[in-house]
């Protein structure tokens, strides 16, 4: 009687545990570890995984029939630029039909300088998406000494140092640098090391737009590993590539780079997006010195004719080192001053504005558009053979480079759309590069380590329920350079945080994203 009593007094309990808010059958699951996939039921409660396994006597509010699906972890990419998106679209539609359900943003220097800030609107705004950032040397530098071309006073390193150390305490994961862009390209490496010294304090990682990523890009990747070494923390090199067609192959030289330092115990990953086109603002043809302590600055030297030459001078050369003999490589993503030019290249700007069909004419047009504020660029100039070459190394992960798209607003890279999304089906499925299992890695539990995204990056229990399930046959990134606003398709269904924001593939209303803290928060 007694045993009949206590099964009766227990059964309530037993039911409980079996009722579960999200049940994923039948799927085929990549757990994020780059082991094979096997077979296997997921229940999702209360925004975590609970139980993995055949889940028979479980029932939930939702049951998803996942046969012919892959499960995963949800993405993280780890090198976004979405400051100033969140608020436009919170739903971030763009990663999240590419299978993102976390983002590192704050990369290339460029962040919010207020954290604890940007934190507390992140939660008021409620996104789509998970938000981590890093703290960002350029903006840092700029709220001590705006975009002066010299060396910090002890009163401005000062300031930049506490900066750091608040971001950092506020939950920053990590220190970036943008040492191609104003005013980061000032700086000398010892300042660097400095401030990236306060982020290691704080276990951050020191992830780095190195200074040159073309003819000088082996002593900027030596940069970069030297600061790492001087602080003993870890290094992430951004969108690791090789630009200009006369440095094609040369992955053969950087990758070695890379393999010793971790052989001599550095701990550097690298990251990469999957296109032969880089994206960035036009200033970056023009000499750094041109492009200090602000607009009028930049227009009165602009309109010396002396030192204008020598700006013209310094892009053709630049350009006969390319071994091209027009601006066709630099293509307008948005021009302010003249959306109409969207879409163009350089050159065939340059013949709207009816000027002379010359190289020299097409910088002037570069000038003048500088002058009239600038211009988000693409860059066409990489070699096919380089981006598989990198994306065969194994501590390599895969970023977008991106912000949170407005449809239909410019020509932007197509990456902000499709870069997990082309990985999986040209890379992995058409071309064979590297294995579905080994790409879920580099998208999944290698960022969640690199960024110590603690419950992140694996279906595993008790970790919280990112989840993504796509069709391996037909996801596909649609987005091209000619036609960019395309969301990725094959993408069936989304969870971020235990709650579906797509159902067959479809996104909805939800916005079941966090803040995720770095460890000096913790």
């Amino acid at each position: 009687m007694r045993k009949v009593l206590f099964f009766l007094f227990f059964l309530p309990f037993i039911s409980s545990a079996q009722q579960v808010d999200i049940i994923i059958k039948h799927a085929k699951l990549i757990d994020g570890t780059g082991n094979s996939w096997v077979y296997a039921d997921i229940a999702v409660k209360d925004g975590k995984i609970a139980v993995i396994g055949h889940l028979g006597n479980y029932s939930a509010n939702k049951i998803i029939d996942a046969a012919g699906l892959i499960a995963a972890p949800g993405f993280i990419d780890v090198h976004t630029h979405i400051e100033g998106d969140e608020k436009k679209n919170p739903w971030a539609s763009n990663f999240i039909y590419d299978g993102v359900t976390t983002v590192v943003t704050g990369n290339c220097g460029s962040s919010n300088v207020d954290i604890k800030k940007y934190f507390l609107m992140l939660d008021s705004v409620k996104t789509a998406i998970n938000i981590a950032t890093l703290i960002g040397h350029n903006d840092v530098r700029k709220a001590a000494m705006g975009s002066a071309n010299r060396d910090p006073s002890t009163t401005e390193m000062q300031k930049m140092e506490s900066i750091v150390e608040q971001a950092m305490k506020d939950g920053a994961v990590g220190f970036s640098t943008g040492l191609i862009y104003i005013p980061g390209t000032y700086s000398k490496t010892e300042e660097v090391v400095r401030l990236a010294k306060i982020a290691a304090k704080y276990n951050g990682v020191y992830a780095s737009h190195i200074r040159n990523e073309g003819d000088s890009v082996t002593q900027a990747i030596e940069e970069a590993l030297h600061i790492g070494r001087e602080n003993k923390m870890p290094v992430e090199i951004s969108h690791f590539k090789l630009s200009g067609q006369n440095n094609w192959g040369r992955s053969k030289e950087t990758l070695p780079m890379i393999i010793k330092a971790r052989e001599e115990g550095l701990d550097v990953t690298i990251d990469q997006y999957p296109y032969t086109a880089s994206s960035t603002n036009l200033g970056t043809l023009l000499p750094d010195w041109v492009l200090a302590d602000g607009q009028d600055s930049i227009n009165a030297r602009l309109n010396d004719p002396k030192q204008l030459k020598v700006v013209v001078d310094y892009m053709i050369e630049r350009l006969k080192k390319r071994k091209l003999k027009h601006f066709s490589y630099p293509v307008v993503a948005y021009f302010r001053a003249d959306t109409t030019l969207n879409g163009k290249s350089i050159e065939e700007v340059n013949l709207i504005k009816e000027k002379k069909h010359t190289a020299r004419e097409e910088a002037l047009t570069v000038c003048e558009m500088i002058k009239q504020g600038g211009a988000g660029m693409v860059f066409h100039g990489m070699s096919d053979d380089d981006v598989k070459a990198i994306m065969k190394y194994p501590y390599n992960m895969f970023a977008s480079d991106a912000g949170i798209r407005l449809f239909g607003v410019g020509s932007p890279h197509p990456r902000g759309y499709g870069t997990n999304a082309r990985v999986l089906s040209k890379y992995v499925r058409d071309e064979k590069v590297i294995s579905l299992e080994e790409a879920i890695r580099r998208m999944t539990s290698l960022p969640a380590q690199k960024f110590q995204l603690k419950d992140r990056g694996l279906i595993r229990e008790g970790y919280a329920a990112d989840i993504v399930l796509f069709d391996e046959k037909e996801v596909k990134d649609q987005s091209t350079y000619e036609k960019p606003h395309q969301y990725s398709t094959g993408f069936k269904y989304v969870v971020v945080n235990g709650q579906l924001c797509v159902e067959d593939g479809k996104q909805n209303e939800t916005r079941s994203g966090k803040v995720l803290y770095g460890p000096g928060k913790m």
